[in-house]
């Protein structure tokens, strides 16, 4: 089994307010599972990380009885098992992205739905990303802060107004793909495989830490896996939230919260 290195740490609500993370991450003898439930905007479903964990378990038990089973099929079936058995339906549900990575003795290969990047190293990095939600309007809140309006009740309001606009592309032709109660969106993740003797290391991330790469430009994949490898992979969280606490308004970077959800998995083969 490669040795395997995790690091996460809880961010803020919308008001920033402290909350449990609801980034999830599973580690199994030969895979690893990387959710990040998005933060609900609704009182009547549960939170993204309820259904984030909940989604995990399926996942991890299906890579478990089935380790030969298509990821993509895979995916839709743990998909279907929690929107069946919750009642949710397309559009009134909650919602996670998902990242896996599973080797066996000739191959490692990755799944990513949604914003949770995969990068193996082989040994240059070969990312493995799904921007599509990158390409679908945010609303007018990135706007507010970069004009001084700061971590308010308006900016919950603006981002709430945001969230709404956004949920219509979901799980839609010109949109954006997510775990949520459309099984078939896992035929619609982003795939790679490579031989398993090419592949030093995998990370997998969170965007509340492929933000500090593809956003805050800190540093490039190759500096993440190199700081990770030396100081351990809490040293990335650090960095990226250092970087954020130096821009406590959003002026500089505009995002939903202060502070987003962090996690980090570093797989040395």
């Amino acid at each position: 089994m490669p040795e395997i290195a995790v690091a996460e740490a809880a961010g803020v609500g919308l008001g920033g307010e402290q909350r449990p993370s609801e980034d999830v991450v599973l580690v199994l003898p030969d895979a690893v599972v990387l959710l990040d439930g998005a933060t609900s905007m609704r009182d009547d479903l549960p939170g993204g990380g309820v259904f984030a964990g909940e989604l995990g378990a399926q996942v991890a038990a299906r890579l478990s009885a089935a380790p030969e089973l298509d990821l993509g099929s895979l995916l839709a079936g743990a998909i279907r098992s929690v929107a069946r058995g919750n009642g949710f339906t397309p559009g009134e549900s909650p919602c996670s992205t998902v990242a896996i990575v599973r080797w066996d003795a000739d191959t490692v290969e990755a799944l990513v739905l949604a914003d949770s990047p995969v990068v193996a190293f082989t040994p240059e990095p070969d990312v493995l990303s799904d921007t599509r939600l990158r390409h679908v309007p945010r609303g007018s809140y990135r706007d507010r802060l970069r004009g001084g309006g700061g971590y308010s009740a308006d900016h919950v309001a603006a981002v709430r107004a945001s969230a709404r606009k956004t949920s219509a592309l979901r799980n839609q032709e010109g949109g954006y793909w997510v775990a949520e109660a459309v099984p078939a969106a896992a035929h619609r993740a982003m795939r790679r495989s490579w031989p398993r003797g090419s592949v030093r290391s995998v990370l997998m991330a969170s965007d509340g830490v492929s933000c500090g790469v593809d956003d805050y430009r800190l540093f490039g994949w190759a500096q993440v896996l190199d700081l990770a490898t030396a100081a351990g992979p809490q040293a990335v969280l650090d960095t990226v939230r250092e970087a954020e606490r130096d821009d406590p308004d959003g002026l500089k970077w505009p995002r939903p919260k202060a502070h987003d959800d962090q996690a980090l998995v570093v797989i040395t083969f």
